[in-house]
């Protein structure tokens, strides 16, 4: 076991540099592209790595992890451009680059949905969570679209095996009013045929508090 420091030089994510036809084409480690502007994502403290039989780096894994926390960021201030015609274009191809629904169904379960929605199992499913607009999930606002600025990524750990790496951490996201939100986060990725690092798991709560 190793220690990894992930306090690497942020890469960000910009809609405005951002070209949407790139990212279903682009196989890059989080299965989408990128392009360089101020910090939007950003890993902070260090972490415990276990890699076991594996050519996946913690490198490539830390990279895909900011590389989603770069896009939620664009899907917002490309809602804030266009409206939510053009956030869910950019978020559908995020989805189809950097999601394994390719694959089978991606075990899903995000942060504000409630039953009989709680899992996301389905593309539509997960589109609809981070831009809603789909009358087959009434209950999804869009949490793509609430203003996101930055994202921090602090993992607990990661866990790297054969094709597939899991990591458990907290996310702390900051919206346009400097208001921030943080959930504990699991994601398991799967590396598909191309090389391509997409996320088949991935969990979000809000972290308990007890009672007093």
């Amino acid at each position: 076991m190793k220690t990894l420091a992930s306090t690497s030089t942020p890469t960000a994510f910009s809609s405005a540099t951002f070209a949407p036809a790139a990212a279903a084409a682009a196989l890059c480690m989080a299965g989408f592209a990128h392009a360089a502007t101020p910090a939007a994502a950003q890993h902070v403290g260090t972490a415990p790595v276990t890699a076991m039989g594996t050519t996946i780096t913690a490198e490539q894994v830390l990279a895909a992890q900011k590389a989603w926390g770069e896009a939620l960021v664009a899907i917002s201030a490309e809602y804030e451009k266009g409206g939510q015609a053009a956030a869910k274009t950019l978020a559908a191809k995020v989805i189809d680059g950097a999601y394994g629904y390719q694959m089978g169904p991606v075990l899903f379960k995000p942060t504000l949905t409630t039953a009989p929605q709680t899992f996301r199992t389905t593309r539509d499913g997960a589109l609809a969570y981070f831009v809603g607009g789909d009358k087959n999930f009434p209950a999804d606002t869009g949490f793509a679209l609430k203003g996101w600025r930055s994202v921090e990524i602090k993992n607990a750990a990661l866990f790297i095996s054969g094709d597939t790496a899991t990591t458990m951490g907290n996310v702390s996201i900051k919206n346009k009013d400097g208001q921030v939100t943080t959930v504990d986060k699991t994601w398991k990725f799967q590396r598909d045929a191309q090389g391509a690092l997409r996320i088949v798991a991935h969990h979000s709560s809000l972290p308990f508090t007890a009672a007093n």
